[in-house]
């Protein structure tokens, strides 16, 4: 059974940093191109970045694109979403991904960027 399971939010102040990590088991991490997401309240679910399955190739949101990092570590089943200069219109429920598979969520961790 797949489970993905995210930590690392928190409140941060504007410009500061914070990274996101997800923990997956019940699937082969490592042949699986993985994605982080985010849903702010009111608006549509996201996709933020995507990392294929070696960490070699990455896609960012516009939005995103020179402040996020997205990375992975195949020995540790893990996906990590590096956040740096965060905004507030970062604020939002951040979710990860095997990508492509729409059904199968953890039960994210919540960025809140204010001052």
């Amino acid at each position: 059974q797949v489970h993905l399971v995210e930590s690392g939010g928190g409140l941060v102040q504007p410009g500061g940093s914070l990274r996101l990590s997800c923990a997956a088991s019940g699937f082969p991490f490592s042949l699986t191109v993985m994605s982080w997401h985010r849903q702010a309240p009111g608006k549509e679910r996201e996709l933020v970045a995507r990392i294929s399955t070696n960490g070699i190739r990455t896609n960012y949101a516009d939005s995103v694109k020179g402040r996020f990092i997205i990375s992975r570590d195949n020995a540790k089943n893990t996906v990590y979403l590096q956040m740096n200069s965060l905004k507030p219109e970062d604020t939002a429920t951040y979710y990860c991904q095997r990508y492509g598979f729409d059904s199968d969520w953890g039960q994210g961790t919540q960025v809140t960027v204010s001052s």
